[in-house]
């Protein structure tokens, strides 16, 4: 009976062990790639694929103010970098494009930092503006201007008839609303374009359709790696 006891006992032991050198031997689960850092800014010189030679250095401002490592660079931030590739589309190559940032720097500060243009942007969009105040004529005659667009009317002439506020409540009627232009709050992609990664790391975007663009009024995505769609 002793005897038996000990070779389960034994065989019970081996088993435990072999089980925690499995486990030993399994890999530990890789932890989460780390997010991309994405900085939105506007270009501080129309850039053209083809034309815009390599070597062309680059500047461009941030227009919201980002966490970087505990640390904030602040709005109107000036990133600093260069062209590392430019060439025009032809019949058989599409045109291509990289942008490689090397710095921000602000009134009080510095960092240095390693993002690539990439094929995100944040489009404008169109909407509801203020209303139009319309005022009375001020009094030295020559007419108080509404929005902008000339004196205001004569209200004892036929022709301001078709002016709102004609009479005693005329100083508080208002106008048409004017549309205003905003940049959006998400990114899309940029049309017919592709980023590329390159073995280095960096990245480059390309369009099959037309040279790739970039002015000085729209809010381009700046970013150290490839970025996931948004939510």
């Amino acid at each position: 009976m002793f005897t038996r006891r000990m070779l389960v006992g034994s065989a019970l032991s081996v088993l435990v062990l072999g089980s925690a050198l499995a486990l030993g031997r399994q890999k530990p689960a890789a932890p989460p790639a780390p997010l991309a850092l994405e900085f939105p800014v506007v270009m501080q010189q129309n850039v053209t694929a083809g034309a815009t030679p390599v070597g062309t250095k680059i500047k461009a401002k941030l227009t919201v103010a980002t966490l970087v490592e505990g640390g904030v660079i602040p709005r109107n931030a000036v990133f600093s970098g260069e062209v590392t590739e430019s060439v025009a589309k032809s019949a058989s190559n599409p045109s291509r494009l990289a942008i490689r940032m090397d710095s921000a720097e602000w009134k009080n500060g510095s960092a240095p930092l390693k993002v690539y243009l990439t094929g995100w942007y944040y489009p404008i969009r169109m909407e509801e503006g203020q209303k139009v105040a319309y005022g009375p004529p001020d009094d030295s005659g020559s007419g108080k201007t509404w929005n902008g667009m000339g004196p205001y009317p004569d209200p004892n002439s036929p022709v301001s008839q078709p002016f709102p506020g004609h009479g005693a409540d005329r100083g508080t009627d208002s106008g048409p609303t004017a549309p205003a232009a905003v940049t959006s709050d998400h990114r899309v992609m940029m049309k017919n374009v592709e980023p590329t990664r390159n073995q280095d790391g960096s990245i480059a975007i390309t369009c099959a359709r037309s040279n790739i663009k970039l002015d000085k009024q729209t809010t381009y995505v700046l970013a150290s790696g490839e970025l996931v769609p948004a939510k």
